[in-house]
Order: C-alpha cells, then sequence, then structure tokens
C-alpha cells in the first residue's frame, strides 16, 4: 500500500454556470488556479447526466447517457497529474425524479443546471497518474 500525507490550508467554492459541462469546468478551474493536488465535492442538478462504469473483464469504460434532469446527490474527486497536465477523477451519484439513483465515473457531457463546488487543494507535490498493469486503470504511482 503507498500512501500520501497532505495538509490542507485553504478551500475554493464557487457555483458552475447553467450550461457548462461539469467536468470540463471543473478541471478548468484547478487549472486555472494552478491546483495539482485537491479533494473536490459538489452538489446541485444537472440538465443531463454521463456516467462511467469501468468494466473490469474488458477493461473498458461503458458509458451510460441520462438524458432528463438529474440531482447531484453527491460528487466527490481528487485532484492529481497524467502526463505532466492536472487530471480530475471524479464520481457521482446522480437521482432521477422518482429518486433512483444512478452513480459511476464523471464523463464530460454532463451538463449543469445549477452546481456548487468546493476544492480543497492539497500541499506537497501531486499524485502522478501511470498506467497500472494489473487492473488497465490510471492510479496513482
Amino acid at each position: 500500500m503507498k500512501t500520501y500525507a497532505f495538509e490542507s490550508r485553504q478551500v475554493f467554492m464557487g457555483r458552475l454556470a447553467r450550461g457548462d459541462d461539469l467536468l470540463r469546468s471543473l478541471t478548468q478551474f484547478c487549472k486555472d488556479m494552478n491546483v495539482r493536488a485537491a479533494w473536490i465535492q459538489a452538489l446541485g442538478a444537472v440538465e443531463r447526466g454521463s456516467l462511467g462504469f469501468y468494466d473490469q473483464a474488458t477493461r473498458k469504460y461503458q458509458e451510460r447517457r441520462l438524458d432528463c434532469a438529474m440531482e447531484i446527490a453527491s460528487l466527490v474527486g481528487n485532484v492529481s497529474l497524467r502526463n505532466g497536465e492536472i487530471f480530475l477523477h471524479c464520481h457521482a451519484v446522480l437521482s432521477d425524479p422518482e429518486g433512483k439513483s444512478f452513480g459511476g465515473h464523471l464523463n464530460e457531457g454532463t451538463i449543469v443546471f445549477a452546481c456548487e463546488f468546493s476544492v480543497f487543494p492539497l500541499l506537497g507535490p501531486a499524485p502522478v497518474r501511470t498506467q497500472n498493469e494489473a487492473t488497465g486503470l490510471l492510479l496513482w504511482d
């Protein structure tokens, strides 16, 4: 097991605009603020969503498109580096009008209706993602 010890002394809080792509906008915020290691959380609602599920047997992501208004019941993620670039890895739980929930890896194509977010930058060197042979995933080195 490899662990990282970080300290956080600040929090950024913000709101995304209606029509923003949730993942792209959070990524751009982190790039603009030069946040290279962080914890992220968000809540709000989306006009439509796109979540991924990693099929362990085929080692490929399957996309689930959700083409209706949904609540962001939970969004958590982290920021690290991939190929020297700021990279966000987020998971979300979206709930529909009947209360059914769908969760998975947050994909581009999730369009914001309203979203408030918090980014907790972490001090110290950023974790670096590399290809993990055992899983096929990009994991912290």
